[in-house]
């Protein structure tokens, strides 16, 4: 494994779990067999050895790990907005997975910033597709499509953007109390942006000027979330627990003890990032 030698390394563990079967040393080797392999990009075999563990040994403490290195086999599979995203909806879906059944461990923080990567990239394949409808001349299709961005993804980098793109193509179909309503959402979230100070610009030509004045702020960025994939900051295996050290006291039990109460209280829900100002139409 030090040397990086994953192919060798699997063949190795695959006899460790021969000659041990279902003892403890055999439930780690399969783990094992699982991080070699998505360290050797062989992503569909470390999806296959998360899936064996859990089938085994769905109870084992470790399950949180197999559920965690199959996301992240997932995401690492992730492609450019411009192809297929079935990885993607798989990514985010043992993503959540992750954080839903292990909330309060090192995984789910992982899975909890790379599920943002994943809903940014998501939402640039809607308004990929959106800017390609209104391209075409399709305006309600293309609105479709940036509301799904508003709807669904409205934390992510591409929200302004969609905000704008509904003001255009409102516009476009002579609905100016729509173009209205969103240019004012635009303006009242992002008054900075240079999204506003367009939206702003074509209301204002359509006798429809907002309220807000557009704040000065730097250029529009080109860029969006990155999309990052670094196998450094994917956590290992959790290491072997032998009979002896799980029968020994652990000096934090107390502590555990004392904020168990905590772990049942109801995870609050997400507020919205958006704030509706009443907009009276004249």
């Amino acid at each position: 494994m030090d040397r990086r030698l994953w192919s060798q390394a699997v063949s190795y563990f695959q006899e460790v779990e021969r000659q041990h079967p279902y003892s403890e040393w055999s439930r780690r080797a399969i783990l094992m067999q699982a991080f070699a392999h998505y360290q050797d990009n062989s992503y569909d075999e470390a999806i296959g050895d998360a899936d064996r563990f859990l089938g085994l040994y769905p109870g084992n403490p470790a399950s949180a790990y197999a559920h965690y290195i199959k996301a992240i086999c997932y995401f690492e599979q992730i492609v450019d907005v411009g192809r297929d995203q079935a990885a993607t909806g798989q990514a985010l879906d043992n993503l959540r997975e992750v954080t839903t059944r292990y909330p309060r461990t090192e995984y789910a923080l992982d899975a909890r910033l790379k599920i943002d990567m994943v809903n940014d990239q998501l939402a640039g394949k809607e308004m990929n597709i959106g800017r390609w409808y209104l391209r075409q001349g399709d305006t309600l299709a293309a609105i479709g499509r940036f509301k799904t961005v508003i709807d669904r993804y409205q934390t992510t980098s591409h929200t302004p953007e969609a905000l704008y793109r509904l003001v255009e193509a409102y516009l476009m179909l002579g609905l100016d109390d729509e173009a209205k309503a969103n240019g004012a959402v635009l303006g009242f979230n992002y008054p900075g942006e240079v999204w506003y100070t367009d939206a702003y610009r074509l209301l204002t030509a359509k006798g429809l000027r907002p309220a807000i004045v557009p704040l000065e702020r730097n250029k529009r960025s080109v860029f969006h979330a990155v999309l990052t994939k670094d196998k450094s900051v994917t956590a290992a295996p959790p290491t072997l627990i032998t009979p002896a050290k799980a029968a020994a006291p652990d000096p934090s039990d107390a502590k555990a003890k004392s904020t168990e109460d905590d772990e049942d209280l109801p995870v609050k829900k997400k507020r919205s990032i958006f704030h509706l100002p009443h907009i009276p139409f004249t």
